[in-house]
C-alpha cells in the first residue's frame, strides 16, 4: 500500500503531494477530508450553541442567583429541548462553571496585553476604574450572589483560582506603574486586597441596598489617590 495512505492523518497530509497514489487511495483521502471538514463544522456549531447558552443564561443567574436557576429555566430562555441542553451541559453547576470561565477569558481589563503594548499605567488604571464604577452601579448585572451560592455547593477551588488570577493581574499593573514612575510606592499586596474586596463587596451589597454614585466614585477615588496621589 502506498505510503501516502498512512500519512493522510493531521500530521501527514502535507506529505501526500510527494507520494504516488492509486485511485482507491485518492478516494479514501477524499472521504477522510470530507469527514474532517464535517467534524469541524459540527464542532463549530456545538461551540456556537454552547456560547449562546452561556450568554442567555447569564441574566438568569444574575437575577435569581445560582441555587434558584434550573435546567428547565435555561431551556425556556434558550428554546432548547431538555435533551438538547443536556447534550451540552450535565447540569447548572457545569453551566455556571463554564460561564465563569468564559467571563474570565473575555475580561475587558486586559492589563497584560495593554502593558505589552506600552500603554501607560495611568491609562490602564483609569479604564479599569471606569469599568468598575459602572459595574458597581449596575447590581442587576452582577453575578455576586450567584457566585457566593455556587461557592457553597462546590468542593473545587475554582473560585480561589479566579481570585489568584485577579491578584496576579492587579499586582502586575501596580508593579508596572511603579517601575514606570507613574504610580507612587505602595504596599502592593495591601492595595490589591483593598481593590478586590471593596469592589466585590459593594457589588454584592448593592443587590440588597442601592448604592449611590458617590459611593462608587469614592471607592475608585481612594484607589486612584493611593496609586497616583490624585483624585478626580
Amino acid at each position: 500500500m502506498p505510503w501516502g495512505f498512512f500519512l493522510c492523518g493531521p500530521l501527514g497530509l502535507h506529505m501526500i503531494g510527494k507520494c504516488r497514489l492509486t485511485k482507491s487511495t485518492r478516494v479514501s483521502i477524499m472521504k477522510i477530508d470530507t469527514s474532517v471538514e464535517k467534524e469541524k463544522t459540527m464542532a463549530t456549531k456545538a461551540e456556537r450553541t454552547r456560547e449562546t447558552i452561556l450568554q442567555l443564561s447569564y441574566p438568569l443567574f444574575a437575577q435569581k442567583g445560582f441555587k434558584q436557576v434550573t435546567m428547565k429555566d435555561v431551556c425556556e430562555v434558550t428554546g432548547l429541548s431538555r435533551g438538547g441542553l443536556y447534550s451540552h451541559f450535565s447540569g447548572t453547576a457545569e453551566l455556571f462553571a463554564d460561564l465563569l470561565g468564559s467571563i474570565t477569558s473575555k475580561d475587558a481589563m486586559d492589563f497584560e496585553g495593554d502593558m505589552k503594548n506600552g500603554v501607560s499605567a495611568r491609562e490602564i488604571l483609569e479604564k479599569a476604574l471606569q469599568q468598575m464604577e459602572e459595574e458597581m452601579l449596575r447590581p442587576q448585572d452582577s453575578l455576586s450572589i450567584a457566585i457566593y451560592e455556587y461557592a457553597e455547593t462546590t468542593d473545587n477551588n475554582v473560585l480561589a483560582q479566579y481570585n489568584k488570577k485577579a491578584v496576579k493581574k492587579w499586582s502586575g499593573l501596580i508593579r508596572y506603574g511603579i517601575e514606570k514612575g507613574e504610580f507612587q510606592e505602595a504596599d502592593i499586596d495591601e492595595i490589591v486586597q483593598v481593590i478586590l474586596y471593596s469592589y466585590q463587596g459593594i457589588r454584592m451589597w448593592s443587590r440588597i441596598v442601592p448604592i449611590r454614585p458617590k459611593t462608587a466614585q469614592a471607592v475608585c477615588n481612594h484607589i486612584r489617590k493611593t496609586l497616583t496621589g490624585e483624585t478626580r
